[in-house]
């Protein structure tokens, strides 16, 4: 739907809008695998990528700014949204606001992946920053930049010594995981390195190595290598 200009009334037409895509059948799958705080109404994401486009066309930051923020879709479609805007400047105000509005896995992951930006500056020293953060989704962000921009040659030293890292939240240490296959993928000999260590935590350890012998990308040879690596 287009939307020339945002205020009470439009907004609320879109909500309205969302409500009429939404599905029980989502809705109760999304649940059981994102806990969130938020609504849900029950869209698949490739839906709300669409609108988060078409809504690229007009207006975004009047949306940004009067967005209530009530349901889980409409904070998606909000981070992905701010992957449209050109300048760094304003990207970088509307992307803090919306990391504070995270509290599950799907809103971080979904709309990182989409920060065009990120791709053509070095925001490798922002992820750094909110890795440092004590807060789960903030640190889950950070990790994400980081698997989703910067694995290769010139951060691959960076990226191995912050996975050194503890963290006590389950959600992070997925994202390490995570990381350190895309890691071992494409840093292969490094990565491997600190594996051997085994000076990750058990979880991460373990974990990391599940995710390598699952990928296509990895060969036999490998992953019988890392199975060996395994914390007891």
């Amino acid at each position: 739907m287009k939307i020339n200009k945002w205020n009470e009334i439009t907004y609320n037409n879109f909500i309205k809008h969302l409500k009429s895509l939404g599905d029980n059948k989502t809705k109760e799958f999304n649940k059981k695998i994102i806990n969130t705080n938020y609504e849900m109404i029950g869209i698949k994401t490739p839906v709300l990528k669409a609108i988060a486009r078409e809504l690229s066309k007009d207006d975004i930051e009047g949306f940004l700014n009067i967005a209530k923020d009530k349901y889980y879709e409409e904070v998606l479609i909000e981070g992905i949204l701010i992957s449209y805007i050109k300048d760094i400047n304003t990207f970088i105000n509307y992307f803090n606001i919306y990391i504070n509005k995270i509290d599950c896995w799907a809103l971080c992951d979904s709309a990182v992946s989409c920060y065009k930006l990120f791709k053509t500056n070095d925001f490798s020293e922002l992820s750094l920053e909110l890795i440092l953060d004590s807060r789960e989704y903030i640190e889950r962000v950070g990790y994400v930049i980081l698997l989703d921009y910067y694995v290769d040659a010139e951060h691959i030293d960076m990226i191995l010594e912050i996975c050194r890292k503890e963290s006590s939240y389950y959600y992070v240490n997925m994202a390490i995981s995570w990381l350190l296959c895309e890691c071992f993928i494409k840093q292969k000999e490094k990565t491997l390195s600190l594996l051997k260590e085994k000076s990750l935590n058990k979880f991460v350890q373990n974990k990391t190595i599940s995710k390598i012998c699952d990928s296509y990308r990895v060969t036999k040879k490998d992953k019988e290598k890392v199975k060996k690596l395994r914390i007891e």
